[in-house]
């Protein structure tokens, strides 16, 4: 009977310590997902701290003839779209921002002028990296943006509602994401393009 009693209490030793074990690593995997999730989120910064990552000039740049550094001016003289009523929603869904009128030119369009380096109508393995000066990155596959409507929804924004824009002087936006959070690049550095080995 003591035999029993103490092979029921090991038992009920061991359970315990696996609970205690799968909670932990469950506790882990939060922390990790939310360690993940703050990195592919813009940093919260002062106002002085702000400027310094705001950049004059961004850089097209990778898997293209013509590498382009493209400012604000260079901008207005491309074909410009003007984009109404587009709101920046979170995870969440809550909205963010709100802009009654926009200004900027298709991400698509001035892919073009840079021209990607294919070697062939069928080459098309590409990815499209947009990155911000505080680390942020977007990312967008070849077929997304010349094969997909999103191609005719990514913008480089310089104007929110009449004035420059806020957070840098251009961004990135997909109007066509549905939440439109993600992939809203602010303090735009540069739009790298990669082929897909």
């Amino acid at each position: 009977m003591k035999t029993k009693n103490y092979i029921f209490v090991l038992f009920i030793a061991f359970i315990c310590t696996m609970c205690n074990s799968s909670k932990k690593e469950d506790k882990a995997v939060i922390e990790k997902s939310a360690t993940i999730e703050k990195e592919s989120e813009h940093k919260i910064l002062s106002p002085a701290d702000s400027l310094k990552l705001v950049n004059h000039q961004i850089e097209i740049k990778g898997e293209v003839e013509f590498p382009l550094q493209l400012s604000v001016d260079s901008l207005r003289k491309m074909k410009v779209a003007t984009i109404s009523n587009f709101k920046i929603t979170s995870k969440s869904g809550e909205i963010k921002k709100d802009d009654k009128t926009s200004k900027g030119v298709l991400l698509k369009d001035i892919l073009e002028k840079a021209k990607i380096i294919q070697k062939g109508h069928k080459d098309r393995n590409f990815y499209i990296v947009a990155k911000a000066s505080d680390g942020y990155m977007a990312t967008f596959s070849w077929a997304e943006i010349f094969n997909n409507p999103t191609g005719e929804n990514t913008y480089i924004l310089f104007e929110e509602n009449g004035k420059p824009v806020k957070n840098g002087e251009m961004i990135l936006i997909c109007k066509n994401d549905i939440k439109t959070g993600s992939r809203h690049v602010y303090w735009l550095k540069s739009i790298e393009v990669y082929r897909v080995h």
